[in-house]
């Protein structure tokens, strides 16, 4: 590679990381990265071609772009910004709801996820159901690409689950609904991941330990920590699905107090 090319990759990288807000530890936080020196070599040399899809999902920006390519920063799918606002005019408008079912046509910036949830299943004749965490037809939810790539999702590694537990409350209540981000399975400490544990849908904030993981719970005055060595996550099968990016609950009338 060019010196060249490697200065316009590292500019490219560094005018995306300043216009995202984040900082380079919090970049390296988000992507596993052991420590942010190589944030810092790459705002030097560009991102690496292993990392390039990574780092341009999370920045918001086209790939082709942060390679150095002869390419836009973003597209319609990967603008965040609103256009500015002309003569005066307001910059937000609150606008009305677009109601829609399952016959609604999806929009050109929209994606339908699949529905995971807690089914029971036969392992055989006579033997004892056991529940599994699996996709099921039918049911689908809509959401916008734009909103996914913000958060650094891949929109065909989405799905959605409801979450029947009131272990987060009042963070995420009991029937909210939640976004999953199936490719990011690896363990960022602070993260919070929807589990599959032994065939039981949970979501938890998780932790790594010298010996295995820990469980943490929002609602930690009613739900204590959890520890699992590594045995013990292998015996329990113990399967991460993905990181929680979003999460929306819907409040009727007839909703107890929440406070």
């Amino acid at each position: 590679m060019s010196k060249q090319t490697q200065n316009l990759k590292g500019q490219r990288f560094r005018e995306a990381l300043e216009e995202s807000g984040l900082t380079g530890a919090q970049l390296a936080r988000i992507l596993d990265l052991e420590n942010d020196q190589n944030i810092t070599n790459w705002k030097a040399r560009g991102v690496p071609a292993y990392m390039v899809g990574d780092v341009a999902l999370t920045l918001v920006v086209e790939r082709e772009w942060l390679e150095g390519k002869d390419a836009p920063m973003r597209t319609a799918s990967t603008e965040r910004h609103p256009p500015r606002p002309e003569n005066g005019s307001p910059l937000y408008v609150l606008e009305l709801m677009s109601p829609w079912d399952s016959g609604t046509p999806l929009d050109a910036d929209e994606v339908e996820l699949r529905l995971y949830k807690e089914v029971e299943v036969l392992s055989g004749p006579g033997k004892t159901p056991r529940m599994e965490v699996q996709e099921v037809t039918g049911p689908k939810l809509r959401f916008s690409r734009a909103t996914m790539h913000s958060c650094g999702v891949d929109p065909s590694n989405a799905v959605f689950a409801i979450n029947q537990s009131s272990s987060n409350h009042p963070l995420i209540l009991a029937d909210a609904t939640v976004g999953i981000d199936t490719g990011m399975t690896r363990i960022v400490d602070g993260e919070m991941y929807a589990i599959d544990h032994d065939g039981h849908f949970r979501i938890n904030f998780l932790q790594r330990t010298t010996t295995g993981i820990k469980l943490k719970s929002f609602n930690s005055a009613e739900f204590a920590d959890e520890e699992y060595e590594f045995e013990q996550i292998m015996a329990q099968r113990f399967v991460i699905l993905g990181r929680i990016f979003w999460w929306s609950s819907i409040r009727s009338l007839t909703a107890p107090p929440l406070i």
